[in-house]
């Protein structure tokens, strides 16, 4: 169920999505004047709570696509159709690569270094379809949600975040013991980064699962996203980011979280 909050409170929900209600992760943070509490986490969450919780949060960041690259629907419909004319524009590795990412990917790789999991050629392929029937209940209940994030859903990439918020995010997810020791030095890292976010309790359940940390940095960059600190697509890239989706990156430091624009 979601989390109660007080009245007049801003939350934001982060949502770690997996291909199935196994290791999904959920997050909510309430902000209040200069903080920010965690009020909610979750794991091995359902569709139902996760758009319930969008429902009852004013925000919501989603670390998986939320659309696939424009080129792929005619590379699929003409070879369905045996039309050789659009499946052979794409031939070749550049061709293929329009296939497998999307503009946002390329954006965040050349804004971060970073290269995205391909939506369509790779394995976040199951979470994508997970994410579109989502989308699709949610815009049942509360109206579509633009894909370029200018409604009350954005795309997140929480390493992509926490790189550009100044902290390493590399090799802290899996179960292994030096995975699990990057994990705890990360939190430990975003506690000093950001020391005005109430972890409520809930260090050592961070410390012990990537899944539920990537929720809480979801949770954080969709307040990002929420307070106009993150990249927004130009002209150049709106038209594919309507289709696509969009990637939210962060533009401002942790501390501007709780102090927009100050």
């Amino acid at each position: 169920m979601p989390p109660e909050v007080e009245s007049g409170s801003v939350r934001t929900l982060g949502v770690d999505l997996a291909a199935a209600t196994k290791k999904t992760a959920v997050a909510v943070i309430e902000w209040g004047h200069g903080s920010a509490r965690l009020a909610h986490l979750a794991l091995n969450v359902a569709d139902q709570e996760i758009v319930e919780l969008f429902g009852a949060t004013d925000m919501t960041g989603i670390d998986c696509p939320v659309g696939w690259p424009q080129a792929l629907i005619p590379f699929l419909t003409g070879h369905l159709e045996f039309n050789g004319g659009p499946v052979l524009a794409y031939d070749g590795i550049e061709g293929r690569r329009l296939l497998a990412y999307r503009d946002t990917d390329r954006f965040v790789t050349a804004r971060t270094g970073l290269i995205p999991l391909s939506v369509s050629a790779d394995r976040l392929a199951h979470p994508a379809m997970r994410c579109a029937v989502i989308q699709a209940k949610i815009a049942a209940l509360h109206g579509p949600q633009p894909r370029d994030g200018s409604g009350k859903l954005a795309e997140v990439y929480p390493a992509a975040s926490l790189k550009l918020w100044g902290l390493a995010a590399r090799g802290y997810k899996g179960r292994g013991t030096t995975e699990a020791e990057r994990l705890s030095v990360l939190l430990e890292g975003l506690r000093g980064h950001a020391p005005w976010l109430d972890l409520a309790g809930h260090e050592e359940r961070l410390a012990g699962s990537d899944d539920l940390f990537d929720a809480v940095v979801a949770s954080l960059t969709a307040r990002a996203a929420a307070v106009g600190l993150t990249a927004q697509p130009d002209d150049a890239h709106s038209p594919a980011a309507i289709k696509e989706g969009w990637i939210h990156l962060p533009t401002g430091g942790l501390d501007r979280l709780v102090c927009p624009g100050g």
